[in-house]
């Protein structure tokens, strides 16, 4: 499970790597490109495996070279260093780095029409709604908790009336009735909820105003200059994994168990569960990564909600008119 981590400075983390060449290659046909992933091995990035396994890079002329996140990675950091060419990114940590320390960095596509991340309950005592929220307990994340607090503002509730705690991505105080709910991602912790003997409902954040895109697709100006075509051919095979992936969410991670998913201490069961709660949260006429402009303009009014001003040319959709 992850959230909007890692809001601190990446500019200064990265000053002792920035130096650093690209990964080192070896000869090859096709041309090397790095992607760097948002966090570690799951259903999140189905579509990149599968894309990678079925030989869609190679297919466009690229030699992927694929970097987990994790919970110590930022992935903003990675493209700043070079070490990658394109990453995944949460858009308000991307955002307020170009608005706070200058980052030259442009907005290609949102993996995520609709961000996963929500409010999570038990069935017995549901929590569907932030009406619903007021007077119970609800563990959030502290780099999420301004999140939390803006869709109450949307929806006229006093801060004040609901008790909001630190979490530590466990579902294990709401199973036991600790708290009232918590913020995760919706895809992944019900089944966990689940796995431990109890319903979990949830609802999303976006729904309720918070209308932010996750896992936005970033790179550098520098990057975006040099190395469109490679950029455009990316986006087009990752676009290709993920029709492919969606076809039957079920089939795939399977496949995976000893390759891309192995060590992750999740089951298949539970990969599975996620690449089919994920489905209508990426989904759009448009195509996988697509932004319009509606879909921005909601993305700018729901950060201006947190302070984060946002503007139009921070996203870059003329890439996707290429695919």
């Amino acid at each position: 499970m992850r959230l909007s981590l890692n809001r601190r400075s990446f500019l200064s983390a990265t000053a002792a790597t920035a130096a650093l060449p690209m990964l080192p290659g070896r000869a090859r046909a096709a041309t090397p490109f790095t992607m760097q992933a948002a966090w570690i091995n799951d259903a999140e990035f189905a579509g990149y495996f599968l894309a990678m396994d079925q030989g869609y890079y190679a297919a466009e002329g690229i030699d992927l070279t694929y970097l987990p996140g994790g919970p110590d990675v930022i992935p903003e950091a990675t493209i700043v260093a070079g070490r990658a060419d394109v990453a995944l990114t949460t858009p308000d940590t991307t955002i307020k780095a170009i608005l706070e320390q200058g980052a030259k960095f442009k907005i290609i596509g949102a993996q995520y029409q609709k961000n996963p991340i929500g409010i999570v309950s038990l069935a017995k005592a549901p929590i569907l709604t932030p009406a619903d929220m007021v007077g119970k307990t609800i563990a959030v994340p502290p780099v999420n908790t301004i999140s939390v607090e803006a869709v109450l503002a949307m929806n006229n509730i006093d801060r004040a009336s609901v008790n909001i705690v630190p979490y530590a991505y466990d579902p294990t105080p709401l199973i036991k009735g600790e708290i009232d709910a918590s913020l995760d991602f919706t895809t992944n912790v019900p089944y966990t909820i689940e796995q431990a003997g109890e319903e979990a409902v949830s609802f999303l954040l976006y729904d309720f105003g918070y209308t932010i895109y996750n896992d936005t697709v970033v790179v550098t100006e520098d990057v975006l200059a040099t190395r469109r075509a490679e950029i455009v051919a990316w986006l087009r095979a990752s676009r290709k994994g993920w029709d492919e992936n969606f076809v039957d969410p079920a089939a795939w991670p399977p496949k995976w168990e000893t390759t891309h998913f192995a060590g992750t201490g999740r089951t298949i069961a539970n990969e599975v569960f996620f690449n089919t709660a994920q489905m209508p949260l990426m989904v759009n006429p448009a195509g996988i990564f697509a932004m319009t402009e509606d879909g921005i303009a909601a993305n700018i009014e729901a950060l201006g909600k947190v302070g984060i001003n946002a503007t139009r040319e921070m996203f870059d959709t003329t890439l996707l008119e290429e695919i």
